[in-house]
């Protein structure tokens, strides 16, 4: 039996690198997108080309380039590149590399960009570790996160660091990526319509396109639209519960409903509900929205959102859409009127900011004889007439004649 050749690792790493890894940029001139980045005099080309290094940390949805750009600023700076993970590096890791790092800044004049991919997820201690080495230089500090990094990254890190935020690739940037990809794949036939679809898909995500494309190529030498579908499955939506896209979504929603833009509410809607936020939570917003951007203009607003809260935790999903789409729609369309809302706030701001008078003693109750003779709820008989109600003041007297509450106008 003849013995089998050796393996060879090298070879074997080139073919069965995904896609996504075979395609990551080995020039700036290969970068796609982030021209407010990589632009001719801009922020971090010039840092490139002058070779004043500072750390950065990259903030940007996933597939938007953060890992090729630290690996480009290593390759143009002929820097040592060090990655980490914030998932399984500990505090020992990093110390190790830190000693590392200042050998070889000491022996070999060598400067080490240290990567630091998902820095969200350090703790605490794991950046603190390496704070000292990043003030001092010893570590040029290249963060990623899709997190807002003024809420997960620590304040001094932050503040010895430059923050830079991608954008999400638009459809003409993953369709140039796409196409340099083609070449991969020479005896493949690919359909206009199955790249177009692809790219699509991608939301704003380089590598969920080429992983799409991929797995296409694998299914078929003949890629249609039909096959493309196949591929892609489901449209990629990044949408963090905890993070800023689940509050600016929130936000946009909202906003819609405010507007009386039902057709963008629903849109919203269905963006949340697809990648999975609570529906509960939805419809607790809509009951807040119901009040203060409604209030008395439709008080069946109330009614409607309260009972759709309460029906949305009756049946759950994937039903409780419908419902929340009808709350929805119901309430874009609905008169408004943030009156009540605003009367509390100036009714608060009176309570900050001016002297908190004692109740009048007509306005207080006579549970005792003693009060009585106080003169509590002397003059206070109650009646609905329209004489009683403009013949006392129920205001304290600094705030005699203060009007809180503006009812909207009738048509």
């Amino acid at each position: 039996m003849k013995t089998p050749e050796l393996f060879d690792e090298n070879l074997a790493n080139q073919n069965f690198q995904p896609l996504a890894e075979k395609m990551r940029p080995k020039k700036i001139a290969d970068l796609v997108g982030q021209e407010h980045l990589f632009g001719k005099g801009k922020p971090l080309r010039t840092m490139i080309a002058t070779g004043n290094l500072q750390s950065v940390i990259l903030w940007g949805p996933p597939g938007t380039g953060k890992t090729s750009i630290a690996r480009l600023i290593s390759f143009y700076t002929k820097s040592h590149f060090e990655q980490f993970s914030a998932v399984t590096a500990g505090v020992a890791d990093v110390r190790k590399t830190i000693k590392e790092a200042a050998d070889r800044l000491k022996f070999h004049q060598k400067r080490t960009i240290l990567f630091v991919d998902e820095i969200h997820r350090f703790n605490k201690a794991q950046q603190d570790a390496f704070l000292p080495s990043v003030e001092d230089g010893t570590l040029i500090l290249v963060g990623a996160t899709t997190e807002n990094p003024s809420f997960e990254v620590n304040a001094p890190l932050i503040s010895r660091s430059q923050v830079f935020v991608l954008q999400p690739l638009d459809a003409q940037d993953i369709t140039k990526v796409i196409r340099r990809a083609l070449s991969y794949f020479p005896k493949h036939k690919f359909d206009s319509q199955a790249l177009k679809y692809i790219a699509e898909k991608a939301n704003g995500d380089a590598r969920t396109a080429l992983n799409a494309l991929e797995l296409a190529a694998n299914l078929s030498r003949k890629i249609d639209l039909k096959t493309a579908e196949t591929a892609v499955q489901q449209k990629a939506i990044y949408y963090d519960k905890k993070g800023d896209w689940h509050y600016d979504v929130i936000s946009a929603f909202i906003k819609s409903l405010r507007g009386s833009a039902p057709d963008a509410a629903l849109y919203w809607l269905a963006r949340m509900l697809k990648a999975g936020e609570d529906p509960v939570f939805i419809a607790r917003r809509m009951v807040i929205f119901a009040s203060e951007d409604i209030g008395n203009a439709q008080p069946t607003a109330l009614v409607l959102a309260t009972s759709s809260m309460t029906a949305v935790h009756m049946v759950g999903m994937p039903e409780a859409g419908v419902i929340l789409a009808q709350a929805a729609t119901y309430l874009a369309t609905a008169p408004k009127s943030r009156t009540s809302y605003d009367g509390l706030m100036a009714a608060y701001k009176d309570i900050d900011e001016k002297n908190l008078e004692p109740v009048p003693l007509h306005l207080r109750n006579p549970v005792t004889d003693l009060m009585k003779e106080l003169g509590y709820g002397k003059g206070y008989k109650w009646s609905d007439s329209e004489k009683f109600q403009q013949s006392l003041d129920f205001m304290p007297k600094n705030l005699k004649g203060r009007k809180y509450y503006h009812p909207p106008k009738k048509p």
